[in-house]
């Protein structure tokens, strides 16, 4: 095989595989506007007093602190800076990390005044619940790539599964972009 096909084979495989994450986004999309639009369809406008507002305002704020860094990631190992790449890749499952944290006390405090049962109770842990194991799949995915990282098995050739995983981070991050004013902003 030429240099000339071998390239173009990389580079098809490469497209196919952005084409395959694109669509599976495009579906998961699909499933966040299913549950965005059932908040609305099962409680309206209304949203409960006892909500942590500075709470909510602060795990966002992590969140997307943590798409910087993963963007920082991805545009490091871009330019063969493994150091920078896995600095950078550490502190996206960090704050990934400490969002979970952050939910996790969110749904302590929630369950005392709108438990599931309860229509905005119901709503609050399905959206946060669905949401949170999104951003759990994106931290096992995120540390499979440190891993490997360390390992050296990227280069600026060749980091698709950074790029994969980077998107998908960043797809959770805009997901939440949507939550946070559906749950926490929009009320009468």
């Amino acid at each position: 095989m030429s240099t000339h096909s071998a390239a173009r084979v990389h580079y098809d495989r490469l497209s196919l595989r952005r084409l395959g994450l694109w669509l599976f986004i495009l579906s998961e999309s699909f499933l966040f506007f299913a549950f965005l639009s059932s908040r609305y369809y099962v409680l309206g406008i209304y949203r409960p007093e006892h909500l942590n507002q500075a709470l909510g305002l602060i795990i966002t704020c992590i969140l997307l602190l943590s798409s910087l860094t993963a963007y920082r990631a991805e545009v490091s190992v871009a330019h063969g800076d493994r150091e920078r790449f896995l600095r950078n890749t550490l502190a996206t499952i960090g704050l990934g990390l400490l969002f979970l944290v952050g939910v996790g006390i969110e749904w302590v405090e929630a369950f005392a005044y709108f438990p599931p049962q309860q229509r905005f109770g119901t709503v609050f842990f399905s959206l946060t619940g669905l949401h949170a194991f999104h951003v759990l799949s994106g931290l096992v995915l995120l540390v499979f790539v440190w891993l490997h990282g360390r390992r050296g098995r990227f280069s600026a050739a060749h980091y698709w599964a950074v790029e994969g995983s980077v998107k998908y981070w960043h797809f959770v991050d805009v997901a939440w972009v949507f939550i946070y004013p559906t749950l926490y902003l929009v009320s009468l």
